[in-house]
């Protein structure tokens, strides 16, 4: 297999990728400005983000290098992390009761060559009281997080529903990413026989 570079400094993305059979791999995070251009869809912010980031990491040629870029919208609006505790509050209290969009951009690149991709998930937040909410803030989870919580904590107990790929929520759609390899020559299921 090629070298892999997972350009990112998450927690969840490295947990994911071990998860899905890529043991060996090196971390290198990108420092970019995560920004766009004006007038992008939800898609294209976070297509637009992951290749950004992938091509501000160093790459021996024989390196493939994934990045991605997860976002959670409300009605077209981008949630980001939250500033505090109260803007966390504002965030939850927002989303309550209501269906998101999780959108993760993801891009592979080996060399010059370059696939990027974008997978979008309808989450179902369950109404929740303001007590909940504080509880869960108070806990510290949310705060790292892009719209406030993170489904695979505690986080999971104000999710009434998701649509789509649970992984593409905790910030890596691995079947996306596996098919994406895949071009690149890399097979994830394949036995060597």
């Amino acid at each position: 297999m090629a070298r892999i570079v997972l350009a990112s400094a998450s927690p969840r993305r490295q947990e994911l990728l071990r998860r899905i059979g890529v043991a060996d791999f090196t971390v290198r995070v990108p420092h970019v400005e995560e920004s766009c251009p004006d007038g992008l869809t939800p898609p294209e912010i976070v297509t637009y983000i992951a290749r950004e980031k992938s091509f501000a990491v160093p790459a021996a040629p024989d390196e493939i290098v994934i990045t991605a870029d997860t976002m959670v919208f409300l009605d077209e609006a981008r949630l980001g992390k939250p500033k505090n505790e109260a803007h966390a509050l504002e965030m939850l209290t927002a989303l309550q009761g209501r269906r998101h969009t999780v959108c993760t951009g993801v891009t592979v690149r080996q060399g010059d060559r370059a696939v990027s991709r974008a997978q979008s998930t309808q989450v179902y937040f369950r109404p929740a009281s303001q007590s909940e909410l504080k509880a869960y803030i108070a806990g510290g989870e949310p705060m790292d997080k892009a719209g406030a919580y993170g489904v695979q904590g505690q986080g999971a107990l104000l999710v009434e529903r998701i649509d789509g790929d649970f992984f593409n929520v905790m910030g890596l759609p691995v079947v996306l990413l596996a098919n994406m390899l895949a071009e690149f020559g890399v097979h994830l299921l394949s036995s060597e026989e």
